[in-house]
């Protein structure tokens, strides 16, 4: 610029009139996913939430962040935003759940290079999608635009949400008892770990990601990969509070064998038959694709479980009809036994294991 010459924000990278035109747009969503306790309004300094409209009591608040992860570069790179806000949601509100805790409210962060209201507007209405699944209020959010901190077209994503559970009726593992068995919910794909691994082997044997799928000529590979993850909570819920759940675990990183033992006590142990239910084929796909041993697909993909519910076997027959009424696929994955605290999967191809993690924080 020539000497004299007045700065402006715009002409450094941010456009302050960009981000209020993304507020204007998206308010109409966040009000979309408004529930008792909340009227999603945004534009103030922060989000209010009344505990007592919600019908709570005595309760207990419980927070969960989370983020998409590298999902999000595939995600970019061919243009499908349209579903990864539902992902966001979705890594939070589960966490939620599995701690006995309805989701009642939700923030987000966007991050960007440079703001393409376009693409933002794709991506909130993808959260606000994510949160009428899980039945929470979009409250608020932050949009950063921040040139030279991401490459053209990036942009990064973090979702906190936060519930509550009456106080006495949070899961805490505490129920769990030798001989209790180990359900499964079906996963809805990858959900939103392993990607850094699916974007490695398909830039390694050169994936067509908008042909049909080798395993599903119905859908398109890109499709398949990035099928938002399942959200279970109003599956869960009903089912939590009438106390036939002893505990449940989301199935993220770390799969089936790092993930189940965080909420058994000591003294006990989940065994899980890795035969009793089937690979689906796009799991299948990945392993044949990158030659992936049982036991690194164990610790890296869900492998067709996105949540793990553990019953007594008086509940098993109750709940599993109560999970199939509500839309679930219910797979039968185990038992819980007395032992070592940690996991097992046993199955035709070897059996692998893990002690429970040594940090309960999680940081996934």
């Amino acid at each position: 610029m020539s000497e004299g010459e007045s700065y402006t924000y715009a002409e450094a990278g941010v456009s302050i009139a960009a981000g209020n035109a993304l507020v204007r747009a998206i308010a109409p969503l966040a009000k979309s996913t408004a529930r008792p306790g909340a009227d999603a309004a945004l534009g103030g300094f922060g989000g209010f939430f009344d505990l007592k409209a919600a019908g709570y009591r005595d309760p207990l608040l419980v927070a969960a962040n989370d983020g998409v992860g590298t999902k999000l570069k595939l995600a970019i790179e061919t243009g499908r935003h349209d579903g990864v806000g539902i992902d966001l949601v979705a890594m939070c509100a589960n966490d939620l759940i599995v701690q006995g805790a309805e989701p009642l409210f939700f923030l987000d962060y966007f991050a960007t290079g440079r703001l393409d209201p376009a693409v933002a507007e794709r991506v909130v209405a993808s959260i606000a999608d994510g949160c009428r699944i899980a039945g929470c209020a979009l409250i608020g959010g932050e949009t950063a635009e921040m040139p030279g901190m991401y490459a053209e077209g990036d942009y990064d994503l973090a979702g906190f949400c936060v519930g509550a559970v009456e106080r006495g009726e949070a899961l805490v593992g505490d129920r769990v008892r030798a001989g209790d068995v180990i359900l499964g919910l079906a996963s809805s794909g990858i959900h939103s770990n392993g990607f850094s691994l699916v974007r490695r082997l398909a830039a390694d044997k050169g994936w067509k990601l908008d042909r049909p799928a080798l395993f599903d000529q119905d859908v398109l590979l890109v499709e398949a990969l990035l099928a938002p993850t399942r959200i279970y909570v109003r599956s869960l819920l009903p089912l939590v509070r009438s106390g036939r759940v002893n505990a449940l675990a989301h199935i993220t990183g770390g799969g089936l064998l790092e993930n189940i033992p965080r909420v058994l006590p000591e003294g006990l142990q989940a065994r899980i038959d890795a035969d009793s239910w089937p690979q689906p084929r796009l799991m299948a796909f990945l392993q044949a694709q990158g030659n992936i041993e049982p036991e690194e697909m164990a610790r890296t993909f869900n492998c067709g479980v996105g949540m793990a519910v553990i019953v007594s076997q008086d509940n098993e027959k109750s709940v599993w009809q109560t999970l199939e009424d509500a839309g679930e696929t219910v797979l039968r994955l185990g038992l819980v036994q007395a032992g070592e605290r940690g996991c097992a999967v046993a199955g035709s191809r070897g059996t692998w294991s893990a002690r429970a993690p040594w940090n309960a924080v999680h940081h996934g």
